[in-house]
């Protein structure tokens, strides 16, 4: 009787099955797409934030990079030192070239004790440091000094010297002409090969630093450096005055941040820097990530000059679209969302008042013949029921639709932050990496970005809340619609004329 008396209604009334079936349709499918695009936004910004920490990371210490006192003290300065007869050539013109591995300006060495405060800390996995340096080289020409004007004055515009003009040397014009080529360089723990740096690279060519590498003049090369550089496994680069050999080539697994172009051991950058027992990072593994707030709080006790990032902390200090679109669709997608359900609840609602309002004279004649209340509810509210779970089925089919349709044009998200590099790569003054007039020069900045894909992640989770939703939605609808024909006495309910 009652299935019967259902599908005799729904049958009698599609459209108003088919306007309140579509409304929850939509409100699902958009729960379960937004729902999916926010995780998949979220798990693309842990998958870049890796490319700042590496695998394995949690926590990194560092320490502020101090600002350069009065007299040019306080930081790595662009200065090289030439002796008297360095580079001499037959025409008296001179040939110069040295190199200095040094902290960048954005960065500064403290000492590497921290790594055992570190890891001697509550909850501490595992600890490693590494120094993070760059090696500057500088090459050129300077012309004959008899070329300088009398008086001690300094040299004119192309005629060398500290006012010449940078453009000539090579034509024979009497000016000079510099390169700085830089080379970022990473000094890293070959004991701990799973935390820091070399923890988000894979070995294309050659082998990884072993922990025999120790103090040992070799390196691996970052893939895109030694492509450009036209380097291989086997070569020698020099870096700090020492040849080094090439022992193997990595590629990043970082979908974002910057790379470094060569890691060598850790004590072997020391050594070649001249900063013996120091570090500029120390990266911290948390044995739970339940701890790794608790982890971060006591790095700072126990190193209150320092400076405690944790993954989390990174996240808001992002500079990138990425950040942006997870916030905007972390609020104002699950607003959306509500306001969707919200509104497909009350056309619900008012569709089935509607509708029991057509069908007074029924429901008191059903009453007269001793139908009770709780029936004529019930009654109201299963033929709601069966209106929502055609809604709700149709509606997961179209979210999954939606699902795929993304996952299918696999759409990117740009995820940048601000660079600063000590000097260009191989350019000369001015316009290479170098001075005026120069596209970055030592003291560049740049924006480097590099592109996400996003695919959105749909949990069952999040399907049996939409589908849940819905269907209370539907049964609240048919319940308070079953009540309003309930309340009618069956003496006036058959007084109404349809």
């Amino acid at each position: 009787m009652f299935l019967t008396y259902l599908s005799r209604e729904l049958g009698k009334r599609r459209k108003q099955t088919a306007i309140i079936a579509v409304g929850l349709a939509l409100a699902v499918a958009l729960v379960m797409v937004v729902s999916a695009i926010a995780a998949g936004v979220r798990d693309a910004q842990a998958q870049a934030l890796e490319a700042v920490y590496g695998v394995g990371t949690d926590i990194t210490v560092t320490q502020a990079a101090s600002a350069p006192a009065e007299g040019g003290a306080g930081g790595p300065r662009m200065q090289f030192d030439f002796g008297a007869a360095d580079g001499e050539a037959a025409d008296g013109s001179r040939e110069l070239a040295t190199s200095r591995l040094t902290t960048s300006f954005t960065t500064t060495a403290f000492d590497a004790s921290a790594i055992g405060t570190a890891a001697g800390v509550d909850g501490v996995a595992a600890a490693a440091g590494s120094l993070t340096l760059q090696n500057t080289t500088f090459s050129g020409e300077l012309p004959d000094i008899q070329q300088r004007p009398e008086g001690g004055e300094d040299f004119a515009p192309g005629q060398g010297g500290p006012g010449f003009d940078v453009g000539g040397g090579a034509d024979g014009s009497g000016g000079s002409s510099f390169g700085i080529e830089t080379v970022s360089v990473t000094g890293v723990d070959v004991a701990q090969p799973t935390v820091g740096p070399l923890a988000s690279t894979t070995i294309s060519d050659g082998r990884a630093l072993e922990a025999a590498d120790a103090g040992a003049d070799v390196a691996v090369l970052d893939a895109d450096y030694a492509t450009g550089a036209e380097l291989a496994v086997g070569d020698t680069i020099e870096i700090g005055g020492a040849a080094l050999e090439i022992v193997g080539i990595a590629a990043s697994t970082a979908t974002s941040g910057t790379t470094t172009d060569l890691y060598l051991p850790l004590d072997t950058a020391q050594a070649l820097a001249g900063l013996d027992g120091q570090v500029t990072t120390v990266y911290v593994q948390a044995a739970s990530a339940d701890a790794i707030d608790t982890i971060a709080t006591a790095l700072q006790n126990a190193l209150p000059e320092a400076t405690v990032n944790t993954q989390a902390e990174l996240a808001g200090t992002v500079s990138s679209s990425l950040a942006s679109a997870s916030a905007l669709i972390s609020s104002l997608g699950t607003w959306l969302a509500a306001l969707v359900l919200a509104a497909a609840f009350v056309t619900a609602i008012l569709f089935t008042v509607s509708g029991v309002a057509r069908r007074t004279r029924e429901f008191g004649t059903l009453k007269a013949i001793g139908w009770k209340n709780s029936r004529i509810v019930g009654q109201v509210a299963g033929e709601s029921l069966v209106t929502g779970a055609i809604g709700v089925a149709a509606g997961v089919v179209l979210g999954l639709v939606g699902v795929l349709v993304i996952n299918a044009i696999s759409p990117t998200i740009a995820v940048g932050g601000t660079q600063r590099a000590f000097g260009g790569a191989g350019g000369d003054f001015p316009g290479g990496g170098g001075f005026p007039g120069g596209g970055g020069g030592p003291f560049s900045a740049a924006a480097a970005t590099s592109d996400v894909t996003l695919s959105a992640v749909l949990t069952p989770a999040v399907v049996l809340v939409a589908v849940g939703l819905a269907l209370l939605g539907a049964v609240l609808a048919g319940v308070f619609g079953g009540w309003r024909a309930a309340v009618l006495r069956p003496a006036a309910a058959l007084r109404t004329v349809e």
